[in-house]
């Protein structure tokens, strides 16, 4: 479980089993561009109530990059994360790997909320660290500023 990420700007990253490495360089990054990121096989202990965990980390976080892939959509657990971060009204911020956005806002069962975002191809996730840097960057300077 976190301690001491009162402060951070908290990243819950969204992603299938399969697509575990791809996730893990998703939080590097996270991590290098000053956020504190939640990767399930990172914090969550061997053991640990998984799902209290996932909950509990889901409630504190400023926002979510969920990775879809075509097999993380058959995944209940990213939708039930999805779902949180939607009535939470976090940002979301959606990876595509192994299918563009046109093929993702075709699919019937996904969601006009999520087909309505800017999708972007994992092969474009920089731009989303640059930002994510930017407004770490912007809350260290506005708390920093409200400390003094």
């Amino acid at each position: 479980m976190l301690t001491n990420v009162s402060n951070n700007l908290l990243v819950f990253v969204s992603h299938s089993a399969r697509d575990t490495w791809v996730a893990k360089q998703i939080a590097r990054a996270i991590t290098e561009s000053g956020a504190v990121p939640f990767l399930d096989e990172a914090q969550i202990d061997i053991g640990a109530d998984f799902e209290e965990d996932i909950r509990d980390f889901l409630q504190q976080a400023h926002e979510l990059v969920v990775l879809l892939t075509p097999w993380a959509l058959e995944r209940p657990y990213i939708w039930a994360e999805i779902g949180v971060a939607w009535g939470r009204r976090i940002p979301i911020v959606v990876l595509l790997h192994g299918m563009t956005s046109e093929e993702l806002q075709s699919k019937p069962n996904v969601p006009l909320f999520l087909k309505k975002r800017n999708l972007l191809d994992l092969n474009e996730v920089n731009s989303y660290f640059n930002q994510l840097r930017q407004r770490v960057t912007a809350e260290f300077s506005k708390s920093k500023g409200d400390s003094q």
